[in-house]
């Protein structure tokens, strides 16, 4: 009997916008991933980030910030995508944008920063593999956020082994990534009154 190679199907992108706009969905090594549902904890604390962004992408013209829910192809082979993950607040600079991008549909490249909120059940492992898919695909930072501790810690791709961490008496400044950008750490984690 002979060895036979078999070519693995890659999922193309009309397959992935044909499984429709409320599929919650990633690729991971080829294989599609249901994206957990979060509770709101995770999407006050994403919008005080995408606010502050989008802010700052207004007032300056510099780049564009996208909320959660913008899928980005991560890891294409021909016409498939080996890897496709969506942070739950992305920022795209002015000049690393994509200019045939057809807007909509998925993101063909990956964000300049990328920043994930971890949740109650996240692994640290699994995000932290996302934060080197983020890193190898080309992007400059990830930012990841943990809600209990109130901590944000950076991870530059010049440097991926050095991580920055940033706490609620702390203030994060862009640097050459968003020139003149400042964030006071402990505005990240404010919820309204009525949240417990």
């Amino acid at each position: 009997m002979s060895d036979m190679l078999v070519a693995e199907k890659l999922y193309t992108v009309e397959a992935l916008m044909a499984l429709g706009s409320d599929a919650r969905i990633e690729v991971i090594e080829g294989e599609i991933v249901e994206m957990s549902p979060v509770g709101g904890l995770h999407h006050f604390i994403g919008g005080n980030i995408y606010r502050a962004l989008d802010r700052y992408a207004q007032e300056t013209n510099y780049g564009y910030a996208f909320m959660d829910g913008l899928l980005y192809l991560l890891h294409k082979e021909g016409p498939g995508i080996r890897g496709a993950q969506v942070p739950d607040v992305s920022f795209i600079r002015a000049a690393d944008m994509i200019t045939d991008w057809k807007i909509e549909q998925p993101y063909p490249g990956a964000p300049t920063m990328a920043v994930e909120v971890m949740s109650p059940d996240d692994k640290i492992e699994e995000v932290l593999r996302r934060v080197r898919r983020y890193l190898q695909a080309g992007t400059e930072q990830v930012w990841v956020v943990f809600p209990y501790d109130k901590e944000l810690h950076q991870y530059p791709r010049e440097t991926p082994s050095t991580v920055r961490i940033y706490r609620e008496g702390d203030t994060l400044d862009g640097g050459g990534l968003l020139p003149d950008f400042t964030l006071i750490v402990k505005d990240i984690f404010v919820v309204p009154r009525f949240a417990k």
